[in-house]
């Protein structure tokens, strides 16, 4: 029996002139898109379009605004990124903020009105009418100190119930939120502490050299040691990879339930250190003070390529996500819009970027 001679495949046919250059184009207009690029050109062409309608959007001054502005929120949005890597959600990031500024500051401050503070729990035993235990010296430092230690320990107990219980991370920083935020009012009776040492005040005001200021400092180191955490370490690639597929990667050996944990408390240390920037600046402790704060936080994220999914999301594009939204809201407040509008503006804008997000998903697939 002779053996059927080999058929010969017809050569393929030459791929269209041109074909390579456009599938080159598609490749850099879809990375544009789904990357920090695309943040960055829409603040440039947001604030050109703004800049004829918003007086003084563009001096120095404004600008030196929005910087004070940005440093923090930055901060805060960066510590989110961790958890939405993750594909959770940290809704208690608000809450924190506002229980470890107001436990600071008591600590700190340097007089109470007893009138106002009779009624804290703290009263008589932490806080007195001359203030809080650490309001000089080195006692500043720890005062800090301890006030990232709580918003670790408050991220890490969020961090826990998800990884142990299995609980959904939505209810559980939703609850906690409630719980935080609470226990932030409770001590201090809804009263703002005021009196704040000089020192204490300098972390949020302190100014080195021009725009160079002691919370550019703060949000720039934060920064890249985030940027390095998730780009460098085993714990980033962890990360992205439970965030990409939880099953998958615990098959792979991510020790998932520590990753979980460890994103979480960074979300509350990041979301303490924003905190005493905002409240220095602000020169008082506010159990208050992020009440309005989430949103910001969730929307800049997701405008700067934070994936709401999971397993997308860079340091870089965290921050720039903040630029924006510090910048929309400098320019609606220019504008002297009633505050209503001003929350429907931000409303169709955080719409808008989950919308963004699942494009973003559509077209940029598995890549980070």
């Amino acid at each position: 029996m002779t053996a059927a001679p080999p058929v010969e495949s017809a050569p393929a046919a030459p791929p269209p002139p041109g074909a390579a250059a456009r599938a080159r184009r598609g490749a850099v207009l879809r990375r544009l898109f789904a990357g920090e690029g695309f943040v960055a050109i829409l603040i440039v062409v947001y604030i050109v379009a703004m800049a004829p309608f918003a007086q003084g959007l563009l001096s120095e001054r404004n600008a030196l605004n929005v910087l004070s502005n940005f440093w923090p929120l930055a901060i805060i949005v960066i510590g989110q990124t961790f958890v939405l890597v993750l594909a959770g959600i940290d809704l208690a990031q608000s809450a924190i903020i506002n229980l470890t500024n107001t436990v600071g500051a008591l600590l700190v401050t340097q007089a109470l009105e007893p009138s106002l503070f009779d009624k804290s729990a703290l009263w008589g035993s932490v806080v007195g009418p001359d203030g809080g235990p650490l309001g000089g010296g080195g006692g500043i430092a720890l005062a800090v100190v301890l006030m990232v230690v709580i918003g670790a320990v408050l991220g890490t107990v969020n961090g826990l119930l998800i990884a142990r219980l299995k609980m959904p991370p939505f209810m559980v920083t939703l609850g906690t939120m409630l719980l935080f935020s609470a226990v932030a009012v409770w001590l201090t009776r809804s009263e703002n502490v005021p009196n704040l040492p000089e020192e204490y005040i300098a972390i949020g005001q302190g100014r080195i050299w021009g725009a160079l200021t002691v919370p550019a400092i703060i949000a720039v180191v934060l920064g890249v040691a985030a940027h390095f955490v998730l780009s460098k370490t085993p714990f980033g690639a962890w990360l992205y990879a439970a965030g990409t597929s939880r099953d998958t990667a615990i098959i792979s050996g991510v020790p998932y339930r520590r990753v979980v944990v460890l994103a979480y408390a960074l979300s509350g240390v990041f979301a303490t250190i924003g905190g005493v920037l905002y409240s220095t600046r602000l020169e008082a402790g506010r159990p208050t003070l992020a009440d309005d704060l989430l949103l910001d936080v969730i929307g800049a994220a997701v405008i700067g390529g934070v994936s709401l999914f999971g397993g997308k999301g860079s340091v870089l594009g965290a921050a720039l996500g903040a630029l924006f939204f510090v910048v929309l809201s400098n320019s609606l407040n220019l504008l002297n819009l009633p505050f209503t509008v001003v929350f429907i503006v931000k409303g169709l804008v955080i719409v808008a970027a989950a919308l963004l997000d699942v494009v973003r998903n559509r077209i940029l697939g598995g890549t980070r």
